[in-house]
């Protein structure tokens, strides 16, 4: 968001042949990323994520395709941006490793979990 990136991310993720079906923009609370990063909630580097993930709103969007969540994170690349290809969001956009420019789901449970975290069953839409 700080860098103006949102269009290009979204439309990465459209070329891709991705379809949107949720997106909002909201601001995240410490409670819901304490929540959201429970596996990390524990560690030295925790609250440099919070600190960063709540600093300005963010752009939540639902996605839905074949494959789609080790497509997205092949689309992402790796989680450090500064080890990110050229080519992926990561390795274009991103700038270092704690300050991200896209999150995504590691595995189908887990983008079902996320997604009933972020959003409510009418704010989702089949494609």
């Amino acid at each position: 968001m700080a860098q103006r990136h949102a269009g290009n991310v979204l439309n990465r993720f459209e070329h891709a042949g991705f379809t949107v079906v949720g997106c909002k923009m909201a601001r995240l609370t410490p409670a819901l990323l304490r929540t959201h990063y429970a596996h990390v909630a524990d560690k030295p580097f925790y609250p440099e994520i919070e600190q960063f993930m709540s600093s300005r709103a963010v752009i939540m969007l639902a996605l839905e395709g074949d494959g789609i969540v080790q497509k997205v994170r092949d689309l992402l690349g790796p989680t450090d941006s500064r080890k990110a290809a050229k080519g992926t969001i990561r390795g274009d956009f991103g700038t270092e490793m704690m300050k991200n420019v896209c999150h995504a789901s590691d595995t189908d449970e887990n983008a079902q979990a996320e997604l009933a975290r972020f959003f409510k069953a009418d704010e989702l839409f089949n494609a």
